[in-house]
């Protein structure tokens, strides 16, 4: 059983920064697909940012395209996203999952991922 815990979420002012970690337990870490996906009230959970299985990628969303950087410690099995010039649309809950066989842009569909940690609130508002 792979368990994921998000943290660093909170309130930031638009043009903000937050940086938002995820500490994983599984022991194949650094092989697994792994990424950041979101979902805002009303909406659909959509992937933010993601590496694909045999460190593929990483890959993004148009919307976090320059903004967002996603990257991993495989040392520390922690998963990170360092969040810039934060918008209010970028409000939402961030959660992190995994799976072990994702290849390519298909580690932002969030349907394809198993594990999943409980998430983090992130509010951009004045």
């Amino acid at each position: 059983q792979v368990q994921l815990v998000e943290s660093g979420g909170g309130l930031v002012q638009p043009g903000g920064s937050l940086r938002l970690s995820c500490a994983a337990s599984n022991s194949i870490f650094s092989t697994v697909a792994m990424g950041w996906y979101r979902q805002a009230l009303g909406k659909e959970r959509e992937g933010v940012s993601c590496f694909s299985s045999l460190g593929g990628g990483p890959f993004y969303a148009d919307s976090v395209k320059g903004r967002f950087t996603i990257s991993r410690d495989n040392a520390r099995q922690t998963l990170y996203l360092q969040m810039n010039s934060l918008e209010p649309d970028d409000t939402a809950v961030y959660y992190c999952a995994t799976n072990p066989v994702l290849y390519g842009r298909n580690c932002l569909e969030p349907g394809g991922l198993e594990y999943w940690g409980k998430g983090t609130l992130v509010t951009v508002s004045s």
